[in-house]
C-alpha cells in the first residue's frame, strides 16, 4: 500500500517539476538539458511527498502545497550534484546512471546545482500568501546553510582527513547533512497549510526522527558513519528506535497520520 501511494505521489511531483524546469531548448540549451538530465532522473520524491502529507494531514490542500514541495526537491537535487562532485564525495554514479558531472563536465554541474538552489527560492518566493513564503524561505534557508545541511557535509569532509569518527561527530553529521532538509520539508508542509505552533513543531520533530533513521538505514547500505561506530546490529536498533519515536510523536493527528507512520516503516526497510 506504502509504495502505490509514494509512486502516485512521485509521478504527481515529476508532472510538476517538468512543469517548473525550463525547457531543454531554451536558450541556453546545454544548461538547461543538464538540469532537467539531473533532476528528472528517477528518484523516489520522499521528501516532498513528506512535504504534501504534512500539509495533508493539517488540513492543506495538495494544489497549494506542491510548488513548495516542488522547491524543496529542487534543493534536494542541487545538493546530490554538488555531494557528487570529484572535490566531494567523488560519485560517478546517481540513480543508476552517470553523476551530472561526469556526463557533462564540473563546471557545468556546478552551475547546474546553482540554478536549481535559485530556481528552488524563487518558486516558493513565488507563493500567494507572502508572509508565509517569507516565513518558509526563512526555514528553508536555516536547514540548508552552514549550520544546517551545508554544516554537515563540511564535516563529513573533515572527518575523512582524520580517518576516524566518534558517536557525536557522526550523529551531528546525519542531522545536518540529511536530517535538516527532510525535517525543514515536513515542518514546511504544516506552515503552508495554515497549521498551529503545536503541529508545525511536532511535524519538525517527526521529520528529525525519520531523517535520522534515514541516514542510519543508508549508512548500514554502505557499511560506514553509524555502523562504524555502533556496528551494524547497534546501527539497525537505534534506526528502530527512530522510526518509533517518529511514529509516537504523531498521537495528536490519531488516524490522520496513518500514511506518515507509513512513510516511517518505509524509509526504515528500504533498499536504496
Amino acid at each position: 500500500m506504502i509504495k502505490t501511494y509514494l509512486e502516485k505521489n512521485r509521478r504527481l511531483i515529476d508532472r510538476e517539476l517538468d512543469k517548473y524546469l525550463p525547457k531543454k531548448t531554451a536558450y541556453p540549451r546545454i544548461i538547461h538539458e543538464v538540469i532537467r538530465y539531473s533532476v528528472l532522473n528517477g528518484g523516489k520524491r520522499i521528501r516532498p511527498v513528506l512535504l504534501l502529507e504534512s500539509s495533508r494531514v493539517c488540513g492543506g490542500k495538495v494544489k497549494d502545497a506542491l510548488p513548495l514541495a516542488c522547491a524543496v526537491e529542487l534543493v534536494h537535487s542541487y545538493s546530490l550534484i554538488h555531494d557528487d562532485l570529484p572535490s566531494m564525495d567523488n560519485a560517478a554514479m546517481r540513480r543508476g546512471k552517470p553523476s551530472c558531472h561526469v556526463k557533462y563536465g564540473e563546471a557545468l554541474a556546478i552551475l547546474a546545482g546553482d540554478s536549481l538552489l535559485t530556481l528552488a527560492f524563487n518558486l516558493i518566493a513565488k507563493l500567494k500568501n507572502k508572509v508565509k513564503a517569507g516565513e518558509i524561505i526563512f526555514e528553508i534557508s536555516k536547514a540548508i546553510g552552514s549550520f544546517g545541511m551545508i554544516g554537515g557535509q563540511v564535516m563529513d569532509l573533515e572527518i575523512r582527513k582524520e580517518q576516524k569518527i566518534d558517536l557525536h561527530t557522526v550523529e551531528y553529521i546525519n542531522l545536518h547533512k540529511t536530517a535538516s532538509l527532510i525535517s525543514a520539508a515536513a515542518k514546511a508542509g504544516a506552515m503552508i497549510a495554515g497549521a498551529s505552533d503545536k503541529k508545525i513543531d511536532t511535524l519538525e520533530r517527526y521529520g528529525k526522527y525519520i531523517g535520522l533513521a534515514f541516514q542510519i538505514v543508508d549508512d548500514i547500505l554502505d557499511k560506514d558513519g553509524y555502523v562504524e561506530v555502533l556496528g551494524p546490529k547497534g546501527a539497525c536498533s537505534e534506526a528502530k528506535r527512530l522510526a518509533e519515536k517518529a511514529k509516537d510523536s504523531l498521537k495528536i493527528f490519531g488516524e490522520k497520520a496513518d500514511n506518515l507512520k507509513e512513510i516511517a516503516g518505509y524509509i526504515l526497510n528500504r533498499e536504496r
